[in-house]
């Protein structure tokens, strides 16, 4: 920014010329820089996935047509991520009178302070630069807003302290609106402020100006208008009053992901997965069965549709995930961390809050929910990575009356025996084609993708429990898992039922 035009003078000899300034309004360059981004034939905006055939498509008209627009969608749809990411359309650098608030164009300036110090400084009239990063405004939708914090108001105390009339221009206190000329103005959940609010909103979107308090001190801006809403807050909590929503020139639907691989690069760009101090390896069965758990729910019908299923709940399991396994593995004190299903189900407080349920749902309980809802997700990974594969030996074990505990607070070494004694189960784990399924964490949480697997198609059972033992050093409290024969689950049950002993 060093060799940029510092005074007015030196701005009229630049490239910054008065004819291109003047004429070109904010939604002309937002227009002219798209054109150029789709030429070069790249992503209109990297980062936003799924979205390539659907909404961006629906963005990029908006856009060409010079629209004030609105994205309507449920919560966790990337709504607010690609109102920010329209400040890429925007020129790296734009002028301004330096000290202006409203950042005011040089040639064409409409504040009265910087009309004036045009007419005294001239040609030496200090320049300063805005980033596109700084020219987006985004304003959160209330109840509370008031005219006030989005247009301005007229301050009695400048008025006194500068002995203005209270009608001067000089003791206006800009609101967030007029603080957004040249640039991207954005309101998230619009349907949430106030009708009164609204209607406030009128002016700039028809005339391209604003009126402070009733006095004569209008503000022709030059500002791009944008929206979100869910479409359930029209009836919920608020809604878009009919005359602002006629202003809006698009109306544009968003969506969550259509299919699981979508999804899945989704959760792999945004959860936090680079952890310091250890490696990590997360299977693709992993990765597959968090993501399942989203589809799931969405097709649940103990699961409010109006309300949705984040895309935050796939991330947040993730997250979650890789952080019981690196419990874990610093408890083992291993410097490889290789998540297992059983770390899901320790994932589930960043699940059950994420979701809001039906009237079946919450008599059936909310943690109850969840497990079926995983368990449902185990089973669909689990069929695509194994489908028709032969897995009678390992059942056959199981009917035969084999068992195995898998306690939470055991050594990779003493699971790993475990598991080795079940006929057949290792030789399968290599149908996975994990990398580094030599080592002890890789081969536990493939084995245990299995059992966990056959269990969810119901052809083993499995429990669960909380468990205390006294340890050589310190007590050890934990969660453990048995597996067994489906069969005796329904026996179990049933002298529960009855009360009656089981030997």
């Amino acid at each position: 920014m060093s060799n940029l035009p510092r005074t007015l003078g030196e701005l009229r000899k630049s490239s910054f010329t008065e004819e291109r300034l003047r004429s070109r309004r904010v939604k002309d360059e937002m227009r002219e820089n798209l054109v150029a981004r789709l030429r070069q034939g790249g992503p209109v905006f990297p980062g936003i996935i799924g979205y390539e055939d659907t909404v961006t498509p629906q963005i990029v008209n908006a856009v060409l047509s010079r629209h004030n627009f609105i994205l309507l969608g449920l919560r966790g749809q990337a709504k607010s991520r690609i109102l920010r990411a329209l400040t890429t359309l925007l020129d790296e650098h734009t002028p301004y009178v330096a000290g202006c608030e409203i950042r005011d164009n040089p040639y064409d300036p409409l504040c009265r302070r910087c009309r004036e110090l045009i007419a005294k400084e001239g040609d030496a009239t200090a320049i300063a630069y805005i980033s596109a990063d700084t020219r987006y405004v985004e304003k959160l939708a209330t109840p509370d807003v008031t005219i006030a914090d989005l247009i301005g108001d007229i301050d009695p105390i400048k008025a006194a302290k500068g002995g203005h009339e209270l009608g001067s221009e000089y003791t206006v206190h800009y609101g967030l609106l007029p603080r957004a000329n040249r640039g991207i103005f954005a309101i998230n959940e619009l349907p949430d402020l106030a009708g009164k609010i609204q209607v406030g909103l009128f002016n700039i979107m028809q005339e391209g100006d604003v009126q402070i308090k009733g006095y004569p001190v209008r503000l022709p801006l030059d500002v791009a208008l944008v929206f979100s809403a869910n479409p359930e807050d029209y009836t919920a909590r608020g809604k878009i009053i009919t005359p602002l929503k006629d202003r809006i020139g698009s109306e544009i639907r968003t969506h969550y992901p259509a299919t699981v691989e979508e999804g899945m690069a989704i959760t792999t760009q945004e959860a936090w997965t680079r952890r310091n101090g250890h490696r990590l390896l997360v299977p693709a069965f992993l990765n597959e069965i968090i993501e399942q758990i989203a589809f799931v729910a969405r097709e649940d019908k103990r699961i409010d549709k109006r309300s949705g299923v984040s895309q935050r709940l796939p991330i947040s399991v993730m997250e979650n995930v890789i952080s019981n396994a690196e419990r874990r593995t610093i408890r083992e004190g291993s410097d490889f961390v290789v998540p297992r299903v059983a770390d899901v189900y320790a994932a589930m407080p960043s699940i059950t809050g994420k979701l809001e349920l039906e009237y079946e749902g919450e008599m059936k309980g909310a943690d109850t929910v969840v497990r079926e809802i995983i368990r449902a997700a185990i089973a669909r990974s689990f069929d695509k990575f194994f489908g028709n594969g032969d897995l009678k030996q390992v059942v056959q074990w199981f009917e035969l009356g084999g068992e195995i505990q898998l306690a939470e607070t055991a050594s990779n070494a003493e699971v790993l025996k475990g598991l080795k004694n079940i006929q057949g189960l290792m030789d399968k784990t290599a149908d996975l084609k994990l990398a580094d399924n030599n080592k002890p964490e890789v081969q536990i949480s493939a084995a245990e993708f299995i059992l966990e697997g056959l269990h969810a198609h119901k052809r083993i059972g499995r429990s669960e429990e909380r468990v205390f033992s006294a340890g050589e050093k310190a007590p050890k409290r934990g969660t453990e898992r048995e597996f067994r024969r489906e069969d005796l689950d329904e026996e179990l049950e049933f002298r529960k039922k009855n009360r009656r002993p089981f030997n």
